[in-house]
């Protein structure tokens, strides 16, 4: 079903490459007259060192490790039997010995005068003796002009390319379109652009290890395609990769997004940096509801891919509407909905971003991060249905070790527990909510005073999230006690220097010790997620009443304005 999407996708690429052609990088253009002479060399680089020159669509061969030449396009050792330093002149000789077979074999099949250019210069050609440029690099491309013509761009030259490459008839039945063809044996576009992936692409469907060979079929051969579909269905997964709004990479994989008509529907924007009007127009779409179409709803794809031993991997794939996309989008970002760290509003988070929250701050997103997460985050935007327990967890995990909550973990956690809990409704808990009940929701609350009780009383540099909130949020009874007496010591201190501050401090833990009949022994990952809310939420608030009172005109001391750099209630 993918490589039957992909064909399909391929009719609407207005410059998809001609069959057997694909983009390559020439650095030189040698120019020949009528007769083959040699005129000179062109550059396309634009002679920055490793340039390998401009991007031209070319005959193209699937490299392997044997010698196989292309037809009029080549690096140096086939097109001149130019040999690089550590090269076998004897292989080097084949190789171009095979270059000028393909050119004889074109010659003779085409009859087209510039090939007899090329077939003459070819065979009075002597590399020691030809002025090659200065900064002349055999492992880099060339092919031909004559008179100016390039050959490679000749409809004569890409038709016999064509018909050369695509084989005879054969008792095989494509996979793809259904066809009796003759199966390649090597798929011959590779894909490129996967994370951690070969820089030359890689192939979908290959077997080079006995273990997958069935029924004496090797290599490509056991899923059977035609030459023709191989070609297309690869070259529009490299045309959505090349596209801003038809890919996101996340960590280790890639995702493409198409739909099967043009929609104006820019998913990957929306994914990896939503704009909070466009999250609006989705949330307004979603609650206006949506009429049912009275013709075949527009079909969406989407598929996940990773690089594996050399091979591309299909991690994920979807099939579905462009409305039913919308709509659980929606949700998704309903879901995430949480105030910013000041009380204000917050801006949506893309998918980078979230999964990001996940690994330390200077951690690699390939190396670090768990390898189905931007999986399932993605399912949850695309498909809907609830966020995983396990990726709670992670993020649990990551508050321990950092002693501390960012913004984007605050909002996967939301989004964990939300999804989870229909008792909940999804627009729930953007904020501070003061009929919360919920014991572990109330211990992040009180944890989020006391630390603001330290924080105004000692120093703006004092914080105990440093050395408590592990304990705190795992197993409340065993430092709660401590802390409320610490507390105390404080409070009194407060109440001679400062008694506004004081007032307002004791207010809000007199409020919350109010609500609290105990203090958990132990907090369950679920009750965890609670107490990351309950903090989170406490120190918005603060923050947001310390700036409503200033704005009134009310004096404000600069300790409840001022953001420590340790209390990572942060955006990033």
């Amino acid at each position: 079903m993918l490589l039957e999407k992909l064909r399909e996708y391929s009719f609407r690429l207005a410059e998809l490459p001609p069959p057997g052609y694909d983009r390559t990088a020439i650095r030189w253009l040698i120019q020949l007259d009528r007769l083959g002479n040699c005129r000179g060399f062109i550059t396309t680089s634009s002679g920055r060192k490793r340039d390998r020159g401009k991007v031209f669509l070319a005959p193209s061969i699937m490299k392997t490790s044997g010698i196989k030449a292309s037809l009029l396009v080549g690096n140096g050792e086939y097109l001149l039997g130019k040999p690089r330093a550590t090269s076998d002149p004897a292989r080097v000789a084949r190789c171009h010995q095979a270059f000028r077979e393909e050119v004889e074999a074109c010659a003779q099949a085409t009859g087209l005068p510039e090939l007899e250019a090329v077939r003459h210069f070819l065979a009075t050609i002597n590399s020691s003796s030809l002025p090659l440029p200065a900064d002349f690099d055999p492992e880099m491309n060339l092919t031909f002009e004559v008179e100016g013509r390039l050959l490679i761009d000749l409809p004569e030259i890409q038709e016999y390319w064509a018909q050369k490459q695509a084989g005879g008839s054969g008792r095989d039945t494509c996979l793809v379109c259904g066809h009796h063809c003759q199966a390649t044996d090597r798929h011959p576009v590779r894909i490129k652009g996967i994370p951690g992936g070969q820089p030359s692409g890689m192939v979908l469907v290959s077997a080079n290890v006995r273990a997958f060979e069935s029924y004496g079929l090797a290599a490509s051969r056991i899923a059977p395609v035609c030459r023709d579909c191989a070609e297309r269905y690869a070259k529009a997964a490299n045309a959505l990769r090349e596209r801003e709004d038809t890919r996101l990479v996340v960590g280790p994989l890639l995702y493409l997004f198409w739909t099967r008509e043009e929609a104006g529907f820019n998913i990957a924007s929306i994914l990896s940096q939503p704009q909070p009007e466009e999250v609006q127009e989705l949330l307004l779409a979603a609650a206006r509801g949506r009429p049912r179409p009275t013709v075949d709803p527009l079909a969406f794809y989407a598929v996940a891919l990773a690089a594996s031993g050399g091979r591309v991997v299909v991690r994920d794939w979807l099939e579905t509407t462009v409305e039913e996309v919308k709509a659980h989008l929606a949700r998704w970002f309903t879901l995430q909905k949480l105030v910013d760290w000041d009380g204000s509003e917050g801006s949506p988070y893309g998918l980078f971003t979230l999964a990001r929250s996940l690994i330390p701050q200077k951690g690699d997103m390939q190396r670090d991060l768990p390898p189905n997460a931007p999986k399932v985050l993605l399912k949850a935007a695309l498909q809907g249905g609830a966020l995983p327990s396990w990726l709670l967890f992670q993020a649990i995990k990551r508050n321990r070790a950092e002693q501390a909550l960012t913004r984007p973990r605050a909002a996967l956690i939301k989004m964990v527990l939300l999804s989870q809990q229909p008792k909940f409704q999804e627009d729930a808990m953007v904020r501070l909510d003061e009929d919360n009940q919920e014991p572990a929701y109330l211990c992040g609350r009180l944890l989020a005073v006391l630390e603001q009780v330290q924080f105004v009383a000692v120093s703006p540099k004092a914080t105990l999230i440093d050395r408590f909130y592990g304990t705190a949020s795992t197993a409340p009874a065993s430092v709660f006690s401590r802390l409320l007496k610490g507390a105390q010591a404080h409070l009194g201190k407060l109440r001679k220097e400062k008694p506004g501050a004081y007032a307002a401090l004791q207010t809000r833990l007199e409020g919350i010790m109010g609500k609290l009949t105990g203090f958990p022994k132990v907090l369950s990952l679920e009750e965890q997620g609670w107490f990351s809310l309950g903090y989170y939420h406490q120190r918005a608030w603060d923050r947001a009443q310390a700036k409503a009172r200033k704005a009134a005109g009310e004096p404000v001391p600069e300790e409840e304005l001022f953001f420590p750099e340790n209390n990572t209630l942060s955006q990033e």
